[in-house]
């Protein structure tokens, strides 16, 4: 294994319940053995990363108008 990050919410300092590892070999071995096992009563879910690919519009921030609903 060369890495691996739990991902945590940045407020509470929680796991947000996935984690990325990176590995220097047997990638395909390791999805294979280990996706759909269970983990504390949990079936787990592991594949290959994705990239996002670039996405148009940049992000969330606001404040200027526009379509505001109320929640």
């Amino acid at each position: 294994m060369a890495s691996a990050v739990v991902i945590t919410d940045r407020e509470s300092g929680r796991s947000r319940g996935f984690g990325f590892v990176e590995l220097e070999d047997g990638a395909d071995q390791a999805i294979e053995a280990l996706n759909g096992q269970d983990l504390q009563g949990r079936p787990l879910r592991v594949n290959e990363a994705q990239s996002k690919g670039r996405r148009d519009g940049g992000g969330g921030g606001g404040g200027r108008g526009g379509d505001r609903r109320p929640f």
